[in-house]
């Protein structure tokens, strides 16, 4: 069976190096790698680092680009790919824009598509945006979705979802990130960039913090950079933040937090160096949807600032908390955390819900298997 692997993004590229390993690994499936480098800079960090390289790289990213802009080159760009490929079957990630358009060209070819992470819902087709919705569309024409969690399962199944062709088998971003683990655990050498960091809020309580989200984007993003800078008012407190080069973030945030001496702002992380921030930081403030799953495998809560999450299990293990992008209520949280140890233990000690490191070897067994058959 030849297979083809459609990705764009770094969280992409995170989430799927311990799949396209696995499935390499199994001779009956010839795998092929295709990525639209839908984020040019930050894909690439991943695939060096997982030692990925692309069969075919379509390097599609424009500057200032639009989604219905990007959207019209992905579709005849990929066409073209799975016109020349033949492939017998394509895989997609999550929620990205890639991802919906890969399965929409693959269906347009009646090439059957396998979705990883397939099954998250917020309910909510404006929180996360687009998101929400690429999920959707993928879900009308996968034959084969492999769900991270139960509950996923689930909300595939009430949708109407074929119960033959649903594979709960945990997120493969717990695979990723506890190899990495165990890589800069065993070499130093890969994290080491966070060394002059360390020593210099050496005493300090770490916050890690990240936030791009577009729905966010305005008032939101105001509102978390405020925050941020109340919280940089406690003398004990240092923040690290990795910050998303998108103008709507990056602009914002200079407003309100340059100079400050125990903020710092930092060019986004690599992999290694990202792990290793959320090993050290005692707390998580994010609007991301990976970190949701990422942090509570290191044991570090995780407040999350948006209005829905699409990740609901997280929340109800007790390792998230929603506080969207109110000010007060992100501060009031998180210095909660730091004030009240029992409140802190209760989350930083919650069976994380999202995967036990193996779902990759599940899904390629899935896929050997189905060829067998």
């Amino acid at each position: 069976m030849k297979v083809i692997i459609v990705f764009g993004t770094r969280p992409e590229a995170i989430k799927l190096f311990p799949v396209i390993h696995a499935l390499k690994a199994r001779p009956q499936i010839d795998t092929r790698v295709c990525v639209t480098a839908q984020h040019r800079g930050l894909l690439d960090q991943v695939l060096e680092m997982s030692g990925i390289v692309p069969d075919i790289d379509l390097d599609i990213m424009q500057e200032n680009q639009t989604l219905d802009g990007l959207t019209a080159r992905l579709i005849v760009e990929l066409g073209k790919v799975f016109d020349s490929e033949q492939p017998d079957r394509v895989v997609v990630h999550g929620d990205t824009l890639t991802t919906m358009v890969a399965s929409l060209a693959a269906y347009y070819r009646k090439i059957p598509v396998a979705h990883v992470e397939a099954g998250l819902r917020s309910g909510d087709i404006h929180h996360p945006w687009p998101e929400e919705v690429n999920r959707r569309v993928v879900a009308c024409i996968a034959d084969m979705n492999f769900a991270p969690t139960q509950g996923a399962a689930d909300a595939l199944l009430a949708e109407g979802r074929d119960p033959a062709g649903i594979y709960v088998t945990g997120n493969t971003v717990i695979d990723a990130l506890l190899a990495t683990k165990r890589r800069i655990d065993a070499e130093p050498s890969l994290a080491a960039g966070l060394a002059p960091l360390a020593t210099r809020f050496s005493g300090k309580r770490i916050i890690a913090v990240t936030s791009h989200r577009r729905e966010n984007f305005g008032g939101g993003m105001e509102n978390i950079a405020k925050a941020v800078k109340d919280i940089a008012a406690r003398p004990d407190v240092a923040i690290i933040f990795p910050v998303h080069p998108n103008p709507n973030v990056r602009a914002v945030m200079d407003v309100e937090l340059a100079g400050l001496n125990n903020v710092a702002m930092i060019d986004p992380l690599d992999y290694p160096h990202f792990v290793k921030l959320l090993d050290m930081c005692e707390i998580v403030l994010t609007d991301s949807g990976g970190v949701q799953e990422e942090a509570p495998s290191l044991g570090k809560p995780v407040l999350v600032m948006r209005e829905t999450t699409e990740r609901p299990e997280g929340v109800a293990a007790g390792t998230a908390r929603l506080v969207g992008t109110d000010r007060r209520k992100i501060v009031a949280e998180l210095f909660r955390l730091l004030d009240d140890a029992d409140a802190y233990a209760e989350m930083s000690r919650a069976h994380n819900p999202f995967g036990d490191g193996k779902g990759s070897d599940r899904i390629a067994e899935i896929m050997a298997g189905a060829v067998k058959g």
